[in-house]
């Protein structure tokens, strides 16, 4: 396995972010971890489209999956991530929207 320097983790970090429906996943795995179709009702998007963003999440290293049975539960793979996004949230929002007033269906600045 390679080792990754801190700028390539921030890049994949920074990659899983860029789409606003992982960035969703990521936020709701923030609260709770959950199955795949949960998920995908709650984000609003099909369960193939769920399925192909969690194995972005997965080979980003960000999400976990755990077997339940004869299912998968979806969790951040560090519970530091969860406090990371509540920190990155709180700095994102402090930003002046008059200098970056780009959506997140838009992409970025």
């Amino acid at each position: 396995m390679e080792t990754l320097t801190h700028s390539s983790v921030l890049a994949r970090f920074g990659y899983a972010l860029s789409d606003p429906t992982r960035a969703r996943i990521l936020l709701a795995l923030r609260d709770a971890a959950s199955y795949p179709s949960d998920l995908a009702e709650l984000i609003g998007v099909s369960r193939q489209s769920l399925s192909n963003h969690l194995a972005c999440l997965r080979g980003c290293g960000l999400v976990a999956a755990v077997p339940e049975g004869r299912r998968m539960r979806y969790e951040l793979a560090d519970p530091r991530l969860g406090l990371a996004l509540t920190n990155l949230l709180g700095v994102v929002l402090a930003v002046d929207p008059e200098h970056c007033s780009v959506s997140a269906e838009e992409g970025c600045c």
